[in-house]
């Protein structure tokens, strides 16, 4: 028999998380499976509850969004505990790079039978964050900015809370000069933002990285330069296909370690949270995580 323990959210996504598992564990104790369910005060609290469960031998699950998910699964990095996601949140983008269904039935019928897979975790350092771990992406700018706004935003939720984030930010960003150091070749870029993904998904549905895999152990460094205000919003808007590649603007790489530094204090976020500023570095964890998908 699975056990499971879901540790809750129960601010993500408008309060929804509760409500996204109820439809979840009804069909999960149908198929005779037993679960459990906890509710965090904090990410941190979050991750204590996921490591206590992990070490009882039980599947844990992240209800919520990017932020508990990212939060959980870094916690579980390097474990052999089996992580789930059940999304309920704003953006839901690495349940969206690993295709998980929408339909509750069927996530708890992938999550019941369903064997676990190795996927890529990021170590993450800074002054802010001494040694924390990442799932989605790590970026750097003017992306950063409108995640925060859009964290700070009430009356929006999912895409349109990211974009009226980016409107918001781009009315009064300057290009920054950035020093990327990747796998040792370091080079300047001046421009809007500097984005390490392992997921090809941030900000909710906005393809950032088209090519990156969770599962192939290097992250995709996308750097989008100085440009035009008007062309910056029509790059925004390319986000969503993940035309923007295309671009004499944009540059992507693949490394397994990036280091990124700024002239000015720049900030950066870690799987749709922001609360620090560069410089930081970026470490792949190659099939650091078991999870089912």
């Amino acid at each position: 028999m699975r056990q499971f323990t879901a540790v809750v959210n129960p601010t993500a996504g408008g309060s929804s998380g509760a409500a996204a598992l109820l439809q979840v564990a009804r069909v999960l104790r149908e198929a005779g499976a037993e679960l459990e369910t906890e509710y965090s005060r904090s990410l941190a609290h979050a991750q204590d509850i996921a490591r206590a469960a992990g070490e009882r031998g039980r599947v844990v699950l992240a209800v919520g969004g990017d932020g508990i998910a990212g939060a959980i699964g870094g916690a579980l990095s390097g474990t052999d505990t089996v992580f789930g996601l059940v999304p309920a949140g704003r953006g839901n983008d690495f349940a969206r790079a690993l295709g998980l269904p929408s339909d509750p039935e069927a996530l708890a019928r992938l999550l019941f039978d369903g064997r676990p897979r190795p996927v890529d975790t990021i170590e993450v350092r800074s002054a802010a964050h001494d040694r924390t771990v990442a799932l989605g992406s790590v970026y750097a700018g003017i992306d950063a900015l409108a995640n925060r706004h859009a964290n700070q935003a009430r009356l929006l939720r999912g895409a349109a809370s990211y974009y009226a984030g980016g409107l918001r930010a781009v009315t009064t960003w300057r290009p920054v000069d950035y020093r990327v150091t990747l796998d040792g070749q370091e080079q300047t870029v001046r421009g809007y933002t500097v984005v390490a993904a392992n997921s090809a998904f941030y900000g909710s549905g906005r393809m950032i990285a088209p090519g990156a895999r969770v599962d192939d152990g290097l992250v995709d460094v996308v750097m989008i330069r100085e440009a035009p205000r008007r062309l910056f919003f029509t790059i925004m808007n390319e986000l969503k296909s993940g035309a923007h590649v295309g671009r004499p603007e944009v540059q992507v790489l693949r490394g397994r370690e990036i280091r990124i530094e700024s002239d000015r204090p720049v900030p950066y976020g870690i799987d749709g949270e922001v609360d620090a500023v560069l410089p930081v570095t970026a470490k792949v964890l190659p099939g650091a995580l078991k999870i089912l998908h």
